[in-house]
């Protein structure tokens, strides 16, 4: 059993490397698999290049462990890696990418959402020279018009509040250089956040456009309170604006309170109005209790990831791993 922090040190050398690695974090796909295999198989074998592909089991309840690790004998390249429970996307990509050996390394959704016929045009503008080749959705119509709202507002959010901008309606699945990746394996976070990762290390970038396609099997894992939650930790691991901007809100607040409270001098004193006060008071308590709740669970927030930070746990656990015995050299 190994724990894994994001960084793994590796003694191969480069000519001893697949030239791509394919990084695909799983749970509960067992549905999906023949359809994943059949569909990306053919296309990495066109490629006539060694390649494997890196299957990270999140701790998943149905029989994804069990086919893929049946699987190891029969698809080229097949590498399986099983976390001991389920540690979430982010951590499992991170296991991935700690595990893949590729000169160039792609993250890869089971679901078949972004297509393996993008695979060689990212090779290709790879092979021009770029660090990174991003792959970019121009069209979203296959989801939902709530979803697409939300990750509308994401997108514009974040890129408002966040000191590095992330590309808009650019996911996980993208190219990265060896070079890159070594240096994403490199930041010791535990609280990750990886398209800001990805776009925080920078290099030499092109981004291609594509459509996205509907899901291939099985339902989506990420609902609207998942979602939430990982938009808040974007905006929480790659601003600290919301503090700040927490600070002039308060500031505002004491100007108005100030001018109402000089507002009801004058009344009383200069015009002898008595004001009545019940409704005003319990509206203007109730509004700071509520301006006090908020900027205290934001506060929290970011306490709480230093919390995470400081106790030092690995991002993930790795159970078993278990490679095939053909790994993808003779494509």
């Amino acid at each position: 059993m190994q724990m894994g922090f994001g960084m793994t040190a590796s003694i191969e050398s480069p000519s001893e490397r697949p030239t791509l690695s394919v990084v695909i974090p799983m749970y509960n796909e067992a549905d999906g698999l023949d359809m994943l295999f059949a569909a990306l198989c053919p296309v990495l074998d066109s490629l006539q290049t060694p390649y494997e592909i890196v299957c990270v089991d999140d701790g998943s309840r149905d029989d994804t462990l069990v086919q893929l690790q049946s699987r190891t004998k029969t698809v080229k390249g097949l590498v399986v890696a099983e976390l001991s429970r389920n540690f979430g996307k982010e951590a499992a990509l991170s296991a991935g990418l700690d595990l893949a050996r590729g000169m160039a390394v792609i993250p890869f959704d089971a679901d078949l959402q972004d297509p393996p016929a993008m695979i060689p045009k990212l090779i290709e503008k790879w092979r021009e020279g770029f660090d990174v080749v991003l792959a970019k959705r121009i069209d979203r119509s296959a989801e939902g018009p709530l979803k697409r709202l939300t990750a509308w507002a994401f997108y514009r959010t974040h890129n408002l509040l966040a000191e590095l901008p992330i590309p808009d309606n650019v996911g996980d699945f993208r190219l990265l250089d060896r070079r890159v990746v070594d240096v994403i394996l490199q930041l010791p976070e535990r609280r990750r956040f990886m398209k800001g990762l990805f776009a925080w290390v920078g290099f030499k970038t092109a981004t291609l456009d594509f459509e996205r396609e509907t899901r291939a099997a099985g339902d989506t894992k990420w609902n609207y309170w998942k979602l939430w939650n990982l938009a808040l930790e974007g905006i929480t691991s790659f601003s600290s604006l919301p503090l700040r901007l927490w600070f002039y809100v308060g500031v505002i607040v004491a100007l108005i309170s100030f001018v109402y409270a000089a507002f009801i001098i004058v009344l009383a004193l200069v015009h002898g109005i008595d004001v009545p006060g019940y409704a005003s008071l319990l509206v203007v308590v109730l509004f700071l209790g509520g301006l006090q709740l908020l900027s205290l669970g934001l506060l929290g927030e970011y306490i709480g990831r230093i919390y995470t930070e400081t106790k030092g746990r690995p991002l993930y656990i790795l159970r078993s791993v278990q490679r095939g015995p053909n790994r993808g050299e003779d494509a």
